[in-house]
């Protein structure tokens, strides 16, 4: 395994999917290269709810032709993790787990210094692709703090028998709904708008809608969470305040890119609100030479825009323009 403190071709931030198809592409060019992770292995992935059910089928997940291999039409996420795990042993990536990059510093002959938690890599270049898990969108409402709240749903069985607010209507909100549900939690969510979001996965939006519809799962429709307590919750209809007993709360409002991160290393961000990065869209690489960006985190907050199926092209897309331009360390 490579080292910290020599040159590498390619510093790649970010042990995910598209970091891993990243690692693949510099290997055919003999590029020398490393995966810094601050977490373990498809790290994102990892802390996906425990019965999470892909968008995609299994072939367009794939990483270089790679099949993946699923016992269903759309795999889960013990399948996934099982097949990027399986390419990152196979192939010997060379990737750093539990390693967080703290900062890069751009010199004047466009030769970056990556800073981590365990070393320092010099490379003329880098691949931003760190996904957006990891910083929830906050509401910043009074209780947001307390323990029975969490911005991340992992299992049902915690919720059983409990008392459950659900806040969002995307696809984890509903997934979160429906499995507490069904694990015998007494489930009520708050949609910020009037209806079920349309981009819920289209074999489980009737289902949310039936058992809504039956009464199995309550929902307030364009209302708001306005404050947390301990034992209840204040919710904003259109009717009024209503107070509702509560043992937990679920806010599942979506995810968003570090953006500071971006900012500190020069990448300069859109001040539309929507915060895109900006970037080549024919070679990802940024306003700052030498370094690029892939994966969903070139949406900004637009964070379905990118995603597995339709990033996986990135990589080469990189890997092509460092190649092409040489611009490369030599020992």
């Amino acid at each position: 395994m490579q080292t910290p403190n020599i040159k590498f071709d390619l510093v790649i931030i970010g042990g995910g999917p598209i970091g891993i198809a990243c690692a693949l592409e510099a290997e055919k060019k003999n590029l020398s290269y490393v995966i810094l992770e601050k977490g373990c292995l498809v790290n994102s992935l990892y802390h996906y709810p425990t019965n999470m059910t892909f968008f995609s089928t299994s072939e367009k997940l794939e990483l270089d032709n790679i099949p993946f291999i699923s016992n269903n039409p759309k795999p889960g996420k013990r399948e996934a993790l099982e097949y990027y795990r399986r390419i990152a042993t196979s192939n010997k990536i060379n990737i750093h787990l539990f390693e967080k990059v703290t900062s890069i510093d751009t010199r004047s002959d466009n030769n970056h210094i990556v800073q981590s938690t365990k070393g320092e890599y010099s490379t003329n270049n880098v691949v931003v692709a760190t996904g957006f898990y990891d910083i929830p969108n906050y509401l910043g409402i009074p209780g947001e703090d307390l323990p029975k709240v969490s911005h991340y749903y992992n299992d049902p069985h915690y919720y059983s028998t409990q008392k459950t607010l659900v806040v969002g209507a995307s696809n984890s909100a509903v997934d979160a709904a429906l499995e507490i549900y069904r694990k015998g939690g007494d489930v009520t969510m708050v949609v910020r708008k009037p209806e079920i979001g349309e981009r819920v996965k289209y074999w489980v939006r009737p289902d949310i809608i039936n058992r809504i519809k039956e009464g199995s799962i309550k929902v307030y429709f364009e209302s708001s969470l306005n404050e947390i307590k301990e034992t209840e919750v204040i919710v904003n209809t259109p009717e009024g305040e209503v107070t509702i007993e509560n043992d937990f709360v679920l806010l599942l409002t979506g995810y968003r890119p570090n953006f500071g991160f971006l900012q500190d290393i020069g990448i300069k961000l859109s001040e539309d609100g929507r915060k895109i990065p900006e970037y080549n869209e024919a070679t990802m690489e940024t306003n700052i030479p030498g370094i690029y960006l892939a994966g969903v985190i070139c949406g900004g907050v637009e964070t379905h825009k990118w995603f597995i199926e339709n990033s996986r092209v990135h990589a080469k897309m990189i890997v092509d323009h460092i190649g092409a331009h040489k611009n490369v360390s030599v020992d």
